[in-house]
């Protein structure tokens, strides 16, 4: 049994997720050595090894929830301490939170810090996933199967908003739309939920208008329509313009691993928000196509592994989860590439961050189980449906194999 477990793994999806998490790691080198030293006074390794310690943490966690029996985390034993677990870590970053980035949105643990708002987004494709598949017997009655999960998403949603992290909250709610659009509940009960998501959203915008609307916000969006009119190439534009030198620059072959430009002080944040733009200045086209084609794999697996679960829970686990890389990918792309505004959205395995890597591994461990699980089960079936038993016949001439 343990050798037919081991058979049901997809390596190929493990595969693709070491070589990301690898060359990301290479690219956190070559893209922070600069601002490492000039702007923190750190080692030109420092971003470096740190994001290394944090690989060797996501490599435990990620063995660790790849052979945890998902199905357990559908019993309440376990999704109970998840909503304790969130509630907590949310609200008491208030009182002993650290600020950066005009947010308080970070633990300070030595010198390490962990954005709890990270692990939430896990904790929120866990949660409305089992609760949702649980109720798949009355999915489309609103007021019973519909609204109730619903209460958590609005809490953490609303504690991450007070931070502020609009852009998290943000996220969380589009990767609870995936999984609410996978759920089974019909067309009517989604526009109803959508209306329900609309009317509140007016007092919201009134009460928080000086944060959502902040000038730094406001900034962003004057960026993306004109980045180089010449009031804004200097101050808001600033970094949307040398991401479009670096993204242009590179070519198809690029200048080369470590030879970016535009990482020598000119972009911000050569190693997070912008590291697509380094690795196509230095990688060119083959390197934004690498990145593209892994995330792309991730993603589009994810959601065959959902669509051939016989399981709800694990359907819904699998597009929950490739649709949080998905999004996450799309927005730091278009924000990079000028499609949309820039939101700080770190890309997927690629980004330095540990609270992202760490959450990633969880995630794409679970990933891996459930397809494991799904591989399991097919090829048990398909070994029943091969074997044939011996029934005995009155007439010792016919054949006595019959198929069950």
């Amino acid at each position: 049994m343990f050798k037919k477990i081991l058979k049901s793994y997809d390596y190929s999806l493990i595969l693709v997720v070491v070589l990301l998490s690898i060359f990301g790691l290479v690219m956190i080198y070559s893209s922070s050595m600069v601002t490492a030293i000039q702007r923190y006074g750190y080692e030109s390794d420092h971003f470096y090894d740190r994001q290394k310690i944090f690989l060797i943490v996501g490599a435990v966690l990620f063995l660790f929830f790849s052979a945890f029996p998902y199905k357990i985390m559908l019993s309440n034993r376990f999704l109970i301490p998840i909503v304790i677990f969130s509630f907590t870590l949310l609200i008491f970053i208030f009182p002993f939170g650290h600020s950066a980035g005009n947010a308080q949105s970070w633990y300070k643990i030595g010198p390490l810090s962990l954005q709890p708002s990270e692990f939430v987004k896990v904790s929120a494709i866990v949660y409305l996933s089992a609760v949702y598949a649980k109720k798949q017997s009355y999915i489309n009655q609103f007021n019973h199967g519909v609204l109730p999960p619903l209460a958590f998403i609005i809490i953490v949603c609303f504690l991450i908003a007070l931070q502020p992290d609009f852009g998290t909250a943000a996220l969380i709610v589009a990767i609870s739309g995936v999984i609410i659009l996978s759920s089974g509940m019909n067309l009517k009960n989604i526009g109803k939920l959508v209306m329900l998501g609309a009317i509140p959203s007016i007092p919201l915008l009134i009460l928080f208008k000086d944060k959502i609307f902040s000038s730094v916000r406001v900034g962003r969006f004057e960026a993306f329509f004109n980045p180089f009119a010449e009031e804004i190439a200097q101050k808001e534009g600033y970094h949307m313009v040398n991401s479009f030198l670096a993204l242009g620059a590179g070519g198809i072959k690029g200048l080369g691993l470590g030879q970016s430009v535009q990482k020598l002080g000119y972009l911000p944040e050569p190693h997070t928000d912008f590291i697509m733009a380094v690795i196509s200045e230095e990688l060119g086209i083959f390197g934004v196509a690498f990145v593209l084609f892994s995330l792309g794999f991730i993603v589009l697996k994810g959601i065959y592994i959902g669509l051939k679960g016989k399981d709800a829970f694990g359907s819904l686990l699998a597009i929950g989860i490739s649709g949080m890389v998905g999004i996450q990918s799309f927005v730091n792309l278009a924000g990079v590439s000028g499609v949309i505004p820039l939101t700080g959205v770190p890309l997927p395995f690629i980004s330095y961050g540990g609270s992202s890597i760490l959450q990633l591994s969880i995630a794409m461990g679970i990933l891996v189980n459930v397809s494991m699980f799904v591989n399991y089960e097919k090829k048990f079936k398909e070994t029943n449906d091969k074997k044939v038993e011996t029934i005995p016949t009155n007439n010792r001439f016919e054949g006595f194999q019959i198929k069950k």
